[in-house]
């Protein structure tokens, strides 16, 4: 993979702020013309350094207004058992994140749901049922202060 530029950065940034913004307006933000900003555009993709265009929803006027996250301390951390829970949180639907850590725990899950009750039927009956969980301890946000 070739370096990146400063206008490839600034390329970047700029989808990161608004991903639906035309190419003409992209070109301008980052001092190119339409052609070489396309360009550059298809060559970060290709590269992997741009993976995908999203819509970021607004969780809460659907009703998704509780995020908790959630300490998850495994009893076996071989291989075969991390790619096992690893598998079954993928499709666990009210996890919103989930990162291996390195610490004093093993994973750590972003969990979002309707509400507290909802959150413990999902940390009861869903999350501690998966591959070797032997431990788990919940933060619930307050205030969504940066996303």
């Amino acid at each position: 993979m070739g370096e990146l530029d400063r206008i490839d950065h600034s390329i970047m940034r700029e989808l990161q702020k608004n991903a639906r913004i035309t190419v003409t307006e992209l070109a301008s933000r980052v001092g190119l013309s339409k052609t070489p900003c396309q360009v550059r555009m298809r060559r970060l993709e290709e590269q992997g350094y741009i993976t995908g265009y999203t819509a970021m929803i607004n969780q809460t006027k659907l009703g998704q207004s509780h995020i908790a996250f959630a300490q998850v301390t495994l009893s076996d951390t071989s291989s075969k058992s991390l790619a096992a829970f690893n598998e079954a949180i993928r499709q666990m639907s009210a996890v919103e994140q989930c990162h291996m850590i390195a610490g004093n725990f093993d994973y750590l899950l972003k969990i979002r749901t309707r509400d507290m009750a909802e959150y413990r039927q999902v940390l009861g009956e869903q999350i501690s049922a998966l591959p070797h969980v032997l431990q788990t301890s919940t933060f619930v946000v307050m205030e969504n202060v940066k996303d």
